[in-house]
């Protein structure tokens, strides 16, 4: 709150006139941020809509560093957060899913419904220095020679990832596979 306080200009009992605390301020910070996700698209089929709505919250999440760990750790569903997840399922509705692939494509979709991701795979730190760089992946070669395959033949090889299209692959192989399922008449019942 001092922070802030100071960012503002303000003492910090100054905020108390508009906030009960600083879990108050953080949900505000996160219902502004959902605000900024922009309309439910409603011109297009409900895959594309799905697909519409993520990202333009990815690109309102990708301005804000610190808004994904926020929306993470609420501790309570604004009317905003609610909004925005009845809006997502409301689009899958009307691509005739069922509530039951609604409700597990959402575990699915996870995080991604915000416009983010964790990285599961931790990204290994190498020397800057070309022939140290060869040294140190020839001893994790030998250890690990699938991962390094990977890295040295992928057409990224030697350059960081691009956040926004691998972002974008994994939401489009969710929902291609949320499609698939819808198609054959999935239901959690008969995969048990």
């Amino acid at each position: 709150m001092r922070r802030i306080a100071e960012t503002l200009g303000v003492t910090p009992m100054a905020l108390y006139k508009h906030v009960a605390n600083r879990e108050e301020l953080v949900d505000g910070m996160v219902d502004a941020i959902i605000a900024e996700f922009g309309p439910v698209p409603t011109d297009l089929g409900w895959k594309q809509a799905v697909r519409a709505r993520i990202l333009s919250a990815r690109a309102v999440i990708v301005g804000h560093e610190w808004a994904s760990t926020a929306i993470e750790t609420r501790t309570r569903a604004s009317p905003a957060v609610l909004a925005h997840m009845d809006a997502l399922m409301g689009l899958m509705f009307s691509g005739g899913l069922s509530a039951d692939l609604v409700h597990h494509s959402m575990h699915a979709l996870s995080t991604r419904m915000w416009g983010f991701t964790r990285d599961v795979l931790p990204t290994p730190t190498m020397p800057e220095d070309p022939a140290a760089r060869r040294e140190a992946l020839e001893g994790f070669a030998e250890m690990y020679p699938n991962i390094v395959t990977m890295a040295t033949t992928a057409p990224h090889a030697g350059a960081d990832c691009d956040a926004q299209a691998e972002f974008e692959f994994a939401l489009d192989i969710l929902l291609d596979g949320i499609e698939r399922l819808h198609e054959r008449g999935w239901s959690s019942q008969t995969t048990r």
